[in-house]
């Protein structure tokens, strides 16, 4: 079994409802293996769950077995019960460092590697350390050279600073995660143990002052510690030990936590033209909006018209059934459409632009500075906004409405351009540069 492929097991205490247990890759027998410590991590949903409670808890027994364990760095937030389990332990005197102007107390590595004990209890894995107080920037790198030294660990972490899951966190409280840890460092454990607590109960422990100090309560009560919150970090972290947290999972869980929050997370904008065609860019755009539960917005951006044809006829029927959707409608007069699209996609903050490919042949491009989805799609990577192309069906020119018709004079008939034979806007030339009709 792989390091990243976790199997449950059996709780091992009453405060664990879950033990996730993975086993170092096999290696060779020709090939010489280097000296590591064993690694387990205790994993909470939240502050306050008793992560750092249990850590002292299994620390106490395995001294009690004549183990040497010391306290490389317990953060027990002046909580009393959580004090007294550390009462009993060694503890490996932090290193004191001051940085602009302040005093601060972070894990001495280097008098730990001369201790040289068999178990270290390490907090907070995902910790800062301040600059200037040793040789990592991060917590998590002082285990893992604790772990190359040949000696255990202990740590704790928080469901939230998990680097593949701190996006959805994100999304799901609002709150931003600065600190993360990757991956791979917990792909080392040996054993990932859940500390799990229900949301009302955490909530209580919060209400009678056993996580923060008296004026910290309220304000996270309201805020990271509501029970929806809870609730679908809860939900996160126990899918993440069954291994169930892909692309898909936290799609729904950031559906989920918008629903209750009542606002949706996600905002599709999808460009239609009233070229042939566009009926099936808007469906896939319709389809990727339900599947994210997002607010769905149609952009119709036309140049400006001077010779006064009909644009928006053709639309009358996607805009008709992006209203009884509950979808908006929108319409711009722009001559650049990438430029208005992404001010539209600014104005409403969507995170996808859904467009149909470019049909304008390569001299077009390069007449108009190139095409509007490659300007678009640059423009759009550059905001953070996903650009889905959906392809439209070939059609051919007998099936084509628009093809054939009389052309404005001074226009050119797709028939004789570059692109014969494909459904093309009308150009004409003004004021030196080509323009389209429609």
């Amino acid at each position: 079994m792989s390091a990243d492929s976790p199997q449950r097991a059996a709780p091992s205490g009453d405060h664990i409802s879950h033990l996730a247990e993975a086993s170092t890759p096999q290696r060779g027998r020709d090939v010489p293996v280097a000296a590591a410590g064993r690694f387990r991590v205790y994993l909470g949903m939240a502050s306050g769950v008793g992560k750092t409670y249990a850590m002292l808890d299994e620390a106490a027994r395995r001294a009690a077995r004549g183990c040497d364990v010391v306290a490389g760095i317990v953060e027990t937030h002046d909580r009393p019960a959580t004090t007294a389990k550390l009462e009993g332990l060694e503890v490996v005197p932090p290193k004191a460092v001051t940085y602009r102007g302040a005093q601060f107390a972070e894990m001495d590595l280097d008098a730990i590697l001369a201790r040289r004990p068999e178990l270290v209890l390490v907090d907070e894995l995902a910790h800062s350390n301040v600059p200037g107080s040793g040789r990592h920037e991060k917590r998590w790198q002082d285990v893992l050279e604790l772990l190359d030294a040949d000696i255990s660990v202990i740590g704790t972490l928080n469901t939230q600073h998990i680097e593949s899951l701190a996006d959805a966190v994100e999304a799901i409280t609002g709150t931003r995660v600065r600190e993360r840890i990757p991956d791979a460092v917990l792909a080392r454990a040996d054993q990932i143990e859940l500390v799990d607590s229900s949301p009302e109960q955490l909530r209580r422990r919060m209400l009678h002052g056993n996580i923060y100090p008296a004026e910290r309560i309220r304000p996270a009560l309201n805020g990271f510690f509501q029970t929806e919150n809870l609730t679908a970090l809860r939900d996160l972290t126990l899918r993440f030990l069954g291994g169930e947290t892909d692309d898909e999972t936290l799609a729904q869980l950031r559906r989920t936590a918008a629903g209750r929050f009542g606002g949706a997370v996600e905002r599709v904008l999808v460009g239609v033209t009233d070229e042939p065609g566009t009926e099936t860019v808007w469906r896939r755009a319709c389809r990727i909006a339900a599947g994210l539960a997002a607010d769905l917005y149609v952009v119709h951006v036309h140049p400006s018209d001077v010779l006064g044809r009909p644009r928006t006829v053709a639309l009358q029927p996607i805009r008709q059934l992006t209203e009884q959707s509950g979808g908006t409608w929108i319409e711009i007069e722009d001559d650049d459409p990438a430029r208005a699209l992404m001010r539209a996609a600014a104005e409403h903050s969507a995170t996808h632009i859904v467009l149909g490919p470019s049909r304008r042949s390569r001299w077009l491009h390069l007449l108009a500075g190139g095409s509007t989805v490659r300007r678009l799609t640059r423009l759009a990577g550059d905001a953070g906004i996903d650009v889905h192309i959906i392809a439209r069906p070939t059609i051919s020119a007998a099936g084509d409405p628009h093809f054939g018709q009389a052309w404005p004079e001074g226009s050119v008939d797709p028939t004789t351009a570059p692109d014969q034979g494909k459904p093309a806007a009308t150009i004409w030339w003004q004021d030196g540069w080509w323009k389209k009709c429609r």
